[in-house]
């Protein structure tokens, strides 16, 4: 289990590097794949829960992010 988003998003992109590079032999493709379908679901999930926790802060209403 990833410590937190930012590893997770770390290591998938890390992974999808090596995967678009052709650096990974054939038997470790499935592992990598799979793996790296478990960091994005692990990542969408983080994004979600943040998402539910502003929209309770926001009285239910998920507000455009205004960045500085």
């Amino acid at each position: 289990m990833p410590d937190s988003y930012e590893s997770a998003l770390a290591e998938l992109e890390s992974l999808v590097a090596r995967i678009d590079a052709g650096e990974l032999p054939l038997n470790q493709l499935l592992v990598n794949y799979q793996r790296g379908a478990f960091l994005l679901q692990f990542c969408r999930d983080q994004l979600a829960a943040v998402e539910t926790q502003i929209k309770l802060l926001d009285d239910g209403q998920l507000k455009p992010w205004e960045g500085a």
